[in-house]
Order: structure tokens, then C-alpha cells, then sequence
């Protein structure tokens, strides 16, 4: 009698088992190495968007001061980056003005984090009282600018820069000196509108031109003040210190521009000298030339 072995029924569990236990390794393995390329990608973008950030040309700041201005402020031959650098300050009269003027010297900056926004601080040996501090605080629709001055004055620059503006300075040929002093002031452009607080004063002194026989025109003051009745208005005033050519005048900033209505005099026996001068000012009544904007 011969005895069959039985044979042993096939049992899928332990090759199921062993097959299963190594397929999910490997794809808890091929998980984990595209988790671990997306961070090592992830971590490359952020490095470079850092770098990025951290060494920003100074260029880029000069091509938004350019465009913020309409052209008429360029920082040419911008060095370093835009948290720490120098320019030349030109004047222009806009797109396709020929005329220029730059300041001698560099204007260096530095720009770093305060609070919740950004300070700048410029330094130029020509023509800045020291330290001249500028804060930005960005918001909701909103971003404020607002000047911290040093005592005294905060700038000061030859009168002949202004002819870089083109029409009339370039004109007029003016010499002495411009200079801005103010005990503090904020800008703050909300929704495309310009609100300012505070004061700034514009002193142009021992103005001459070349269009006169005088030595000296005079010397004017031209104010710019926040109005707190009414925030989006800003008045302005122009008044004579002294000189022989009598400026006076009074006017708006505001949502539809800039609007003034000022006149322009000859002090007694000085009406021949200042003749030709009057007629480039403004619009020539009788003795006086009519200046009018907006």
C-alpha cells in the first residue's frame, strides 16, 4: 500500500505578505524622496528670492525714483544695492528734455526695517544738513512718508540746478541758493490722493539772473502746509524777503493738481532792469507780470 504525501495547500498570505511589506516601502520611499526633492527645491527658491532681496541693485531704485518722477529725478551711476548705496542726483526736464543738471557729489542711503515699515537715511556732503531721515510705513490702500529733519535746515542746493528743469529756469540763468527747512512733515498718498500734515518752507536766497543788470533779485519763501480742516487740500504762499523783483502769491495742492495765482513787481526805480524778466515770468499787466498754474 503506498501512502500519498499530501501536498501542502499554497498559501498566498506569506508571499502576499512579503510582496506587500516591500512594495509599500518602496513607495513610502519614493515618498519620501519627492517630499525631500520639493523642500530642496523649495528651500533653493526661497535662498534665491532672499539673495535676491538682500543684494537688490541700486539700479532698481534708481528706474523707480525715474518712473515715480515722471523722469525728472534720476539717481545716475547708481552703486551698491538698494539697502545700501549712492547715486548722482540729476535734474531733467522729462521724457526728451535735453536739459540736465546734476549736483556734485554722491547722495548715499541706507535702508533698513523700523517698526512696521522703513527708514532711509541719506547722507550728501553738498547739500544735506547731516543725517536727513525719511521714514515710509506702508498700509490698507495707504502709504505715509514722513520727514524726520535734523535741526535746522534739512537741504540746500545751488539755484542753478534748477535749470535741469527745462522751461523757464533754463531760461532765467538763476544763481544763489535754494534751501528746505521744516520742523517736520508726512505725505500720504491714499487711493491716488496726496494728504500732507505739517510744514516745509523753501527759501530761495540772493537769487540773481543773468537777464538782469542786478547783482541780486532778492530773496523769497515759498510754504507748503497741511490744512487739518481739510486734509486733501495743502495751501501754499509765496512772499518776498527782499529784493528789487517783488514775488507774491497764494495757492492749492490737491487732488486736481497744483493751483496758484501770484503777480510779479519791480521795486521802485528798478522797473527798466527788470523788464525783460517780467515779461519771462508771466503774463505781462501794466507794471506787473500775472503768474498763474492750473
Amino acid at each position: 500500500m503506498i501512502l500519498k504525501r499530501k501536498r501542502r495547500a499554497f498559501s498566498p498570505t506569506i508571499a502576499a505578505t512579503g510582496w506587500g511589506e516591500s512594495t509599500f516601502a518602496e513607495m513610502a520611499w519614493d515618498k519620501s524622496r519627492s517630499a525631500g526633492k520639493r523642500w530642496a527645491i523649495g528651500g533653493a527658491v526661497a535662498g534665491a528670492l532672499l539673495a535676491l532681496v538682500a543684494f537688490a541693485p541700486a539700479a532698481w531704485l534708481a528706474d523707480n525714483v525715474a518712473s515715480g518722477t515722471g523722469g525728472r529725478i534720476v539717481l545716475a551711476d547708481a552703486r551698491g544695492t538698494v539697502w545700501s548705496g549712492s547715486a548722482v542726483v540729476v535734474l531733467t526736464g522729462g521724457a526728451g528734455s535735453r536739459d540736465a543738471s546734476a549736483l556734485p557729489g554722491r547722495l548715499a542711503w541706507t535702508l533698513g526695517a523700523h517698526g512696521l515699515g522703513l527708514e532711509v537715511h541719506a547722507q550728501q556732503a553738498c547739500c544735506l544738513n547731516g543725517d536727513v531721515v525719511l521714514q515710509v510705513k506702508p498700509g490698507f490702500g495707504r502709504t505715509s512718508y514722513t520727514l524726520v529733519p535734523p535741526s535746522g535746515w534739512v537741504a540746500q542746493w545751488p539755484t542753478s540746478f534748477l535749470g535741469g528743469l527745462g522751461t523757464p529756469w533754463n531760461t532765467m540763468q538763476l544763481g544763489g541758493t535754494v534751501r528746505l527747512a521744516s520742523p517736520g512733515m508726512t505725505f500720504e498718498s491714499v487711493q491716488g490722493r496726496w494728504l500732507v500734515s505739517g510744514r516745509a518752507d523753501v527759501d530761495l536766497i540772493n537769487v540773481g539772473s543773468r537777464l538782469t543788470t542786478l547783482d541780486t533779485l532778492g530773496s523769497y519763501r515759498m510754504s507748503l502746509s497741511g490744512d487739518p480742516a481739510n486734509p486733501g487740500i495743502s495751501a501754499l504762499q509765496l512772499s518776498t524777503t527782499e529784493g528789487a523783483l517783488q514775488l507774491s502769491g497764494n495757492g492749492t495742492w490737491g487732488p486736481a493738481g497744483v493751483r496758484f495765482r501770484g503777480e510779479a513787481r519791480a521795486a521802485p526805480l528798478e522797473e527798466q532792469a527788470l523788464s525783460n524778466l517780467l515779461n519771462i515770468i508771466g503774463r505781462r499787466d501794466g507794471a506787473r507780470s500775472v503768474i498763474s498754474i492750473g
